[in-house]
């Protein structure tokens, strides 16, 4: 057995790195071996596949007291969760998600009946986007839960939407609004923290109703796919919005070799979003939720210009802005046209 050796002098720090140059640095040397294999690392699925329709599969993985809450995360709403944002990747490269296979790591302190509600929520999450359940796992924790999901789609061969293949003048469109997952994960801290300094409080959480189902139930956009395929519009790239805009645009920078420029008053904000941090915060601006808060589960893309007719009119597309020529920054262009440098978020690690 080949003997693995490990530097033992100085020691880099994950959140040194961050999510993204940490997957890169981790990655770098790894060579696809197969012809099957299309793309490997570096979109938001892997594709795979030798005739005309191709395979995409992506992966993710939620952590108790990382991702989610158990004080305030119904599991119903947490299963249906898992399998969203896993299929949110599919429709970021255009395609239909098909299949899932779902693992869990779980302690003794959760009961059959508590796994039984959370199944239910992967089960309604299926039945709405015509899913099958097709494998998975079950393991132990020592402590709280983890849930692997593994969504598979398929794909024609020229409607896949890498992130690279942004060019100069494409238009930048999103859907939906952004921001306000954020919002509502803002409010459920806040009750939180609230009731444990209360445990005799009672939340009044109707009024936040849109922005709590963004958070807890946030759903993929395959509508969005399906309208893209019915206007015979094929994105030149394409992204789901899952750390936040700012992060996703820089993405598509990157690998597109690429800038960009987005108007502050065309970034879609939804007014709950707007009230919400107007309440937490004076200085809390709803385009820093909207460029950094994440989880929204949006889809941004790039179009040609031809196609701007088709989808003009459109309202749960929106125009945010345009790609510009190599080596120029990617930028957000205010009301008073300023522009502002876009820095990507992104994961940190945790103690």
């Amino acid at each position: 057995m080949e003997k693995l050796e490990y530097a033992q002098e100085g020691r880099t720090e994950l959140g040194a790195l961050g999510e993204f140059a940490l997957i890169d640095r981790l990655t770098d040397e790894f060579e696809c071996k197969n012809k099957t294999t299309i793309k490997g690392v570096g979109d938001d699925c892997a594709v795979l596949g030798k005739g005309k329709t191709k395979t995409v599969v992506t992966t993710d993985t939620m952590v108790e007291g990382v991702h989610f809450d158990m004080m305030y995360t119904p599991l119903k709403h947490l299963g249906y969760k898992a399998v969203a944002m896993s299929l949110s990747d599919i429709c970021a490269m255009n395609a239909t998600p098909r299949q899932i296979l779902v693992s869990i790591a779980v302690s003794n302190r959760y009961s059959v009946e508590a796994l039984e509600d959370l199944y239910a929520g992967i089960r309604l999450c299926c039945d709405r986007y015509d899913v099958d359940l097709v494998g998975g796992d079950t393991t132990t924790s020592r402590a709280g839960m983890m849930i692997n999901v593994t969504a598979i789609g398929e794909v024609t061969e020229e409607a896949i939407a890498y992130r690279s293949g942004a060019k100069m003048h494409d238009l930048i469109c999103v859907s939906g609004d952004l921001g306000s997952a954020y919002a509502g994960l803002l409010i459920l801290e806040r009750e939180k923290v609230t009731y444990q300094a209360d445990p005799n409080f009672k939340p009044d959480l109707e009024s936040y109703d849109y922005v709590l189902e963004r958070f807890l139930k946030p759903e993929p956009r395959a509508d969005i796919v399906k309208l893209l395929a019915e206007k015979e519009i094929v994105p030149t790239s394409m992204i789901d919005v899952s750390d936040g805009l700012a992060s996703e645009l820089l993405h598509i920078c990157k690998q597109s070799h690429c800038g960009c420029e987005v108007y502050e008053d065309r970034i879609p904000i939804d007014y709950q979003t707007t009230r919400v941090c107007s309440e937490m915060s004076q200085n809390m601006l709803p385009v820093s939720c909207a460029l950094n808060g994440g989880e929204d589960y949006e889809l941004l893309f790039t179009i040609s210009q031809k196609d701007y007719e088709k989808i003009k009119d459109n309202e749960e597309i929106h125009i945010i802005g345009h790609i510009t020529e190599e080596g120029a920054p990617a930028v957000m262009v205010t009301p008073q046209n300023t522009t502002i440098t876009l820095q990507a978020q992104g994961w940190t690690a945790h103690e």
